[in-house]
């Protein structure tokens, strides 16, 4: 039994774990889902999120050592958690998700990719703090493998999202680049670019990186592949 902690991405929140959670259960894991600050059932004000906040959050989920699992801006907040305090984290997973390069904020990392498929969908608020999806484009670029069903309970979910976290750099060091860290690539993402993401993978340990067939989001299109997936890198 390995305990295991899923960290969403941007806009969403735990909801978006829904049907992983319980295919990882019938694998054998403890594993949770949390609300990053500002997302989901957190309160926190969009204008006061940043990525140092993401980190806090995922620590204070952790009272015993776990793996975490980022998908997509999650792959800064689990390596912003390691690198404020590794002590309970014991190992790091990402999913289709940004790997933080040495002194390079989320935002510039993304811009290392020859496409930029998700910059036409991104709708600044007035204050500039935060950013929002376009309704018309979210579902082709995020769920367009997932079930009809899945598709509306996400949209009806999806929330603003803080500016600020996107915008910090971190700083690299072994307190995360020490740990066990594994990359997923989803070989059909509209969001992240697949030949990005295996960029991003090349400067892992090639034992460590696995494919799926699927899009940003296979949480919903395939969680008991995903599930399948995650075991064997959380055991290694």
């Amino acid at each position: 039994m390995t305990r295991i902690l899923l960290i969403h991405g941007a806009s969403h929140g735990a909801w978006c774990w829904r049907d992983t959670l319980p295919a990882l259960t019938a694998l054998g894991h403890e594993a949770r889902a949390i609300d990053l600050p500002s997302h989901g059932d957190d309160q926190t004000p969009v204008g006061k999120v940043t990525l140092n906040g993401y980190g806090q959050a995922i620590l204070d989920a952790l009272s015993e050592p776990a793996v975490l699992v980022g998908h997509s801006m999650g792959g800064y907040a689990i390596t912003q958690a390691a690198e404020m305090s590794p002590a309970n984290v014991a190992g790091l997973i990402y999913l289709c998700a940004y790997t933080p390069w040495e002194d390079l904020s989320l935002s510039q990392m993304r811009l290392q990719a020859a496409e930029q498929p998700l910059l036409p969908a991104i709708r600044p608020a007035a204050d500039r703090l935060s950013f929002t999806f376009d309704p018309d484009m979210a579902p082709d670029l995020f769920y367009h493998d997932c079930p009809p069903e899945t598709v509306r309970y996400a949209e009806a979910r999806l929330c603003p999202q803080a500016v600020a976290p996107s915008a910090t750099p971190l700083t690299l060091t072994a307190r995360s680049h020490s740990l066990p860290r594994s990359y997923i690539v989803c070989e059909r993402d509209r969001a992240i670019p697949p030949d990005f993401q295996r960029e991003m993978a090349a400067r892992f340990d090639p034992g460590r990186v696995a494919t799926l067939d699927s899009g940003h989001s296979p949480f919903f299109a395939m969680p008991e592949t995903l599930a399948a997936t995650i075991d064997p890198l959380v055991k290694a």
